[in-house]
């Protein structure tokens, strides 16, 4: 399903530990769902020398060679391709009007945006949303998020959301991709150019990192599961320092 550890092996403890950075100034304590916190905080240890020194020193070097108007376009690509996962996911979770825009976005930026380099779509008037995912879509049909898990590799989860990983890569299209070499190049694009779009991001974090990653995540899965209905209080955009929702 996947090109193997190396395609996955940051893929979520890279993303997420920025995703939400916004929403975790909020001053809310999350420590009642972390009832395994001796074992998350040994793994998000693991996690984190592991990027120091193999995700961060690439993302870096990637940074410095390739212009922000190229990484703008990579990213746009990639972000396009979710467009899929999203529209699966508003058809179960019976939202019509999302999985109709969902489905222009994916078919007018695929076409008329050169693959999603650009978001036509957009100016056409059919936002991005905030994206869905298969974990959002357990927690509508009734199922509860469950405890915060750090997971090797992958990064911060809720149980409900970790249980939905594999339905996610299922709907992936590059998960489809037959020829090896080639999915895991574009794997490895999107690993790299993802981490390296948070590394502006990372001067935010102070203090206890370990509680800052958690209580930014669990406020993000609030928010995505709730369809915004939590306000951020301090009014700051996600997209103001280049955060999109990838998983």
């Amino acid at each position: 399903m996947y090109s193997g550890i190396g395609s996955s092996l940051f893929k979520i403890v890279c993303l997420l530990s920025v995703l939400a950075m916004p929403a975790a100034l909020h001053a809310k304590d999350f420590s009642e769902r972390d009832p395994w916190e001796g074992y998350n905080r040994a793994i998000y240890s693991f996690n984190d020398v592991m990027d120091r020194y193999m995700m961060r020193p690439v993302a870096t070097g990637y940074d410095t060679i390739t212009p922000d108007f190229i990484q703008d376009r990579i990213s746009n690509i990639f972000f396009n391709l979710l467009e899929v996962r999203n529209v699966f996911n508003d058809i179960l979770q019976a939202k019509p009007g999302q999985a109709a825009n969902d489905t222009g976005r994916f078919l007018i930026n695929s076409t008329i945006g050169l693959v999603g380099m650009f978001d036509v779509a957009e100016k056409m008037g059919l936002p991005k949303s905030d994206g869905e995912d298969f974990g959002q879509t357990l927690v509508v049909w009734g199922v509860p998020q469950g405890p915060y898990v750090m997971l090797p590799f992958l990064g911060p989860r809720t149980v409900t959301s970790a249980a939905s990983f594999p339905v996610d890569g299922l709907i992936h299209p590059l998960t489809y991709v037959t020829h090896v070499p080639t999915r895991n190049t574009q794997w490895s694009v999107e690993l790299i150019d993802s981490r390296a779009s948070y590394l502006k991001a990372e001067i935010m974090s102070k203090g206890d990192a370990y509680l800052f990653l958690r209580d930014a995540y669990l406020q993000r899965r609030d928010y995505l599961i709730s369809d915004g209905a939590i306000e951020d209080d301090f009014g700051v955009d996600d997209e103001e320092f280049g955060f999109e929702d990838e998983f």
